[in-house]
This record gives C-alpha cells, structure tokens and sequence, in this order.
C-alpha cells in the first residue's frame, strides 16, 4: 500500500522546525496540501521568527502547495481565523496534527503556577482549540484524521515535568471520548508519544544519543495515523526506527462482596491479586469497566 494524501488539507501547528516540520514536508511530498502554523520563538516560548514562511518557501520549491499561519494556539480567535483561512483556500480540513508545544520544566515544588499553566495552556488548551475548532468540520463532511503529540512524561512520568506530563496525558483522556464520538462519521483521533533530539530536549538527551533520534525519525508513524487506513484511539510510541504501541490496562481485579468482608485491610491482603495482570483488558470505553464489576460480582 502506497499512502498518498492527494486533494486532502492538513494543519500542522508547531511546524516551524523539529518534528512539527518534518511531517509537514512529509505529508506535502505525498501530496497534502498544507497549512504550516507556527509562533515561532524559542523553547520556552517567548520570542517570534519566520520559521513557518521557511518551512512554506521549502514545500513549494519543491512542487508542493503550502501556506504559512503565524497564529498562536492559546487564542481561540485566532484559531478559528485559520481555519476560515483554510476553508477559503482550499474548502476542507482533512487532516489536523496538533504539534506545538513549550517546555518549562522545574520540580513540583519548585515549578510556579505561571509557568505549569502557561504550558497546560499552551499544550492542552492549544490541542484543545484547534481540536474543537476543526472536529464539527470534519464530522460534516464525515471525513478526518487527528493526531495529539502526547509523551511518555505523560503516559509514565518524568522528573521535573509535572507541567509537561499533565498537559500530554490530558490529551489522552481527550482522544479515549473523541475516538468513540467520530468513529461513526469516520474521523479518527489518535496520539504518538515521540522520542526525538530537538531544541525541546536538547540538555535532556545526551548529545552522542541524540543522533540516532533525529525528528524526522517520528514521522513515519504520523503519516500512517494521518492516513485514510489508520486506527483510531492508539498511542503510539516511536523514536530511532522504533514503533511501538502503548495500552491503558485495567486488572481483572478481585471482588471481596458488598459485606463485612469488604475493608482496607482485605484489600491489603490481596493486593497482589488485586495487581494481577494475567486477565488485565484494555477496555475500549468506562461502560466496559462497570460491565467487569458486574461480571465479578456475579462470579461470587
């Protein structure tokens, strides 16, 4: 199978340099055509450049259509001006990769407020804006292909990054209710959690490391979440030629009734089969988990 993205519209925020550039050269080299959003600015996000009007220069001199969008994902309004801007130009969004991001990281208990909820807004409530701006488009013409940058420092945790980490998991609690109300009109939400050597963890990933975690090393996976034949609700994890799949698994779980059995103290005594994955499922919405307690229960 050739993946191809003719005639379909992608927003990638974030696409000014590093990963977010990559997969917009990469989706218009097969053929997107695509709006590269960019702030510009340093990591932390301060600071303004041209970088999304390079990425644009590069994509058309090499046959591609693109355009430029320097609006900042934090303003809703701003937001919606690009998509309006997008739907003048070319009449559908078919594709969205929500891709910027900052970093700010300190340890909790030094981390201030300011800064946690400068990088919750600028990952999450920026996903989020783009994300309830650009869904009702794609579900009227019951056709799209979202894709959250989520993170191991979400999914797993990560020193220093109780920002960063809240934010990205925030997303996949996002994409587990977005999969189930866009599957019937065909659009799909999907997340990766990249390991790559960017300006973002440059300092966090040794520089000899770093080489083999080059950016463009994740867009593969994004390429093939964008598709027409992608999946819908996977998390998947990819750096140096590596893709792999990451499940929520809940425990079988043990049932100690509805009685005078039913203390802390019993849960004590069988944590460890409390903690049993022999059975664990990954449960496809929260209806599933209550079904499981019914099904324990009735056991008993």
């Amino acid at each position: 199978m050739n993946i191809k993205f003719d005639d379909k519209v992608a927003i990638v925020t974030g696409a000014g340099g590093g990963i977010g550039k990559q997969h917009a050269l990469e989706l218009a080299r097969r053929g997107a055509k695509v709006v590269v959003n960019d702030l510009g600015g340093s990591v932390d996000g301060s600071g303004t450049s041209d970088a999304a009007e390079a990425v644009v220069d590069e994509i058309t001199s090499n046959g591609g259509e693109a355009i430029a969008n320097g609006a900042s994902v934090t303003d809703l309004e701003a937001v919606k001006e690009m998509t309006e801007q997008t739907i003048d130009k070319w009449g559908h969004i078919d594709i969205l990769i929500n891709n910027a991001g900052i970093l700010r990281d300190k340890s909790f208990h030094k981390v201030t407020l300011d800064d946690f909820n400068l990088v919750m807004d600028v990952h999450f409530q920026g996903t989020l804006n783009c994300t309830h701006t650009i869904f009702p488009i794609m579900r009227e013409q019951e056709y799209g292909r979202i894709i959250f940058t989520s993170s191991s420092s979400g999914v797993f945790g990560n020193f220093g990054q109780t920002n960063y980490g809240s934010a990205k998991m925030a997303m996949v609690g996002l994409m587990n209710t977005l999969k189930l109300e866009g599957q019937n009109k065909n659009v799909f939400t999907n997340s990766i959690t990249p390991v790559a050597y960017t300006r973002m963890t440059e300092g966090l990933i040794p520089e000899d490391f770093g080489k083999n975690l080059q950016p463009e090393f994740i867009t593969p996976a994004v390429i093939y979440l964008a598709s027409e034949s992608a999946p819908n609700g996977a998390i998947v994890a990819a750096g140096a030629g590596v893709f792999s799949r990451i499940f929520i698994h809940e425990t079988m779980g043990v049932s100690l009734g509805m009685g005078e059995d039913m203390t802390p103290e019993n849960i004590h005594a069988n944590w460890d089969n409390i903690s049993d994955m022999t059975d664990a499922r990954a449960l496809q919405n929260g209806g599933e988990q209550t079904l499981k307690f019914f099904e324990l229960i009735n056991k008993n």
